[in-house]
This record gives structure tokens, C-alpha cells and sequence, in this order.
């Protein structure tokens, strides 16, 4: 199971992602846990200065605006 955690306050942006996050690991077959961390301290103790960001398995990913659809599938098979 892999460990995901989506930055952000809140945003649209920030809750589209946690739905393609999700989405997506359904489609691959992936069982996952995701957390959705609004806490400004949390999320800058990651480096984020700009949301959605996205943790996987303790790792940042990705940071700044929607994840792409192949990168998602990508961080979630590796």
C-alpha cells in the first residue's frame, strides 16, 4: 500500500487532485491511503511553496498546479 499525502489548503485545484489521485490508483489496481494535509507549517515543512503538491511513500512528487494523468500513473506503478 503506498502512503500518499496531497498538500494544499483546500483549494479546487488541491481537491481535484486528491479525486485524480484516487481515481487513478483505483484504475491501476493500487491500494492506497491518502491524507490530505491543510496545515500551512505541515505542508512548508515539505518545501511547498506553491499547491496541490503531492507526497508519495514520504517523497515529494510533485508540487505547483494539476499532476499530469501519465506522470500520476508513473509515481503510483514505481
Amino acid at each position: 500500500m503506498k502512503d500518499i499525502k496531497v498538500l494544499g489548503p483546500g483549494c479546487k485545484r488541491c481537491q481535484t487532485t486528491e479525486d485524480m489521485v484516487k481515481a487513478t490508483a483505483s484504475e491501476l489496481g493500487v491500494e492506497v491511503a491518502v491524507e490530505k494535509i491543510t496545515d500551512s507549517a505541515q505542508i512548508a515543512q515539505y518545501g511547498i511553496v506553491s499547491t496541490p503538491g503531492i507526497v508519495i511513500d514520504g517523497k515529494v512528487v510533485h508540487a505547483c498546479g494539476l499532476p499530469k494523468e501519465d506522470d500520476l500513473k508513473r509515481w503510483l506503478q514505481g
